[in-house]
């Protein structure tokens, strides 16, 4: 019988500053030439005659079920079975010299706590994020760290303070998805010795001091008002071209103005009852000072 062990080996830390295990970590096809010794075989062997005198009680303790999403990991005296992880459906131990983990290959999803984080322009924010992720290799996972899970959670909060410490105010406002893309890249590369497929990162919020919020909204406010009086006022030197326009119309034609004069009176008479006061043309008055 072979053995199999599982190691780690570090690495140079990365230019974020995180530390990567050797992605060989454990490996089914490792083995060792070490042999079992005879105390294994004999442990083995009174096993499973303890299961012949108990049949078929002893059943009850040798036959385990796996749901579909999981997968369990049999050791063997302290050495994983060469077959590595089994399932779904039925499978068979030896009571007292098997021992199994279950592992839920289902995808998994936790909220990245707020993290305080200093922006490339001297900028604090908190930000919270939301990552997925399953279990790609049951084996690995159950080998080569304690608690995957709570190793990934670990990872994912340092990936994300290092990562948008690096980057300014705007660009993380604004590029929410790149950096998202680049975090999934950058967990995954960081968890696969573990046996874990990040499948996603999100961005969920992004929290500014309320200092920040009043400067930003007032900046905001000034550019609207700024970009209102400029319309206003190529509104009005607009008006005032065509006015222009106009008045060299009706300067040219006399009985234009009169024309101009009824068809205000009969739009202000389609109004509410009022009194008009208009200017009677001076050439009627010298029209009537003729007749006298």
């Amino acid at each position: 019988m072979s053995t199999h062990r599982a190691f780690f080996t570090m690495e140079n830390s990365d230019k974020y500053g995180r530390t990567n295990l050797n992605p060989t970590g454990y490996s089914v096809n490792a083995s060792s030439g070490e042999s079992p010794g005879i105390c294994a075989y004999i442990l083995t062997a009174l096993s499973i005659l303890l299961l012949i005198v108990t049949f078929p009680f002893s059943l009850i303790l040798c036959v385990k079920i796996v749901q579909e999403y999981q997968r369990v990991v049999v050791f063997r005296l302290g050495r994983i079975q060469r077959d590595g992880a089994k399932g779904a459906g039925i499978f068979f131990i030896i009571p007292c010299i098997d021992t199994y983990h279950k592992v839920d290959l289902r995808t998994v999803s936790f909220d990245v706590p707020p993290q305080e984080i200093l922006t490339k322009d001297s900028v604090t924010v908190a930000v919270e994020a939301v990552v997925y992720y399953r279990i790609k290799d049951a084996t690995i996972s159950v080998t080569n760290v304690e608690d995957h899970g709570c190793s990934t959670r670990y990872l994912a909060a340092t990936t994300l303070r290092n990562f948008l410490g690096s980057k300014t105010l705007s660009e993380i406002l604004s590029e929410r998805e790149s950096i998202s893309h680049v975090m999934q890249a950058t967990l995954d590369e960081g968890t696969d010795p573990w046996g874990v497929k990040v499948e996603r990162v999100e961005i969920k919020d992004v929290r500014l001091p309320t200092q920040l919020q009043r400067a930003m909204a007032a900046e905001a406010e000034a550019s609207r008002e700024a970009r209102a009086r400029l319309i206003a006022a190529e509104g009005e030197q607009n008006a005032s071209r065509a006015l222009r326009a106009a008045s060299e119309v009706i300067a040219g034609s006399p009985a234009a103005l009169q024309l101009r004069y009824l068809q205000t009176l009969n739009a202000i008479s389609a109004e509410k009852n009022s009194t008009i006061v208009f200017p009677i043309p001076m050439e009627l008055l010298r029209g009537f000072a003729n007749k006298a």
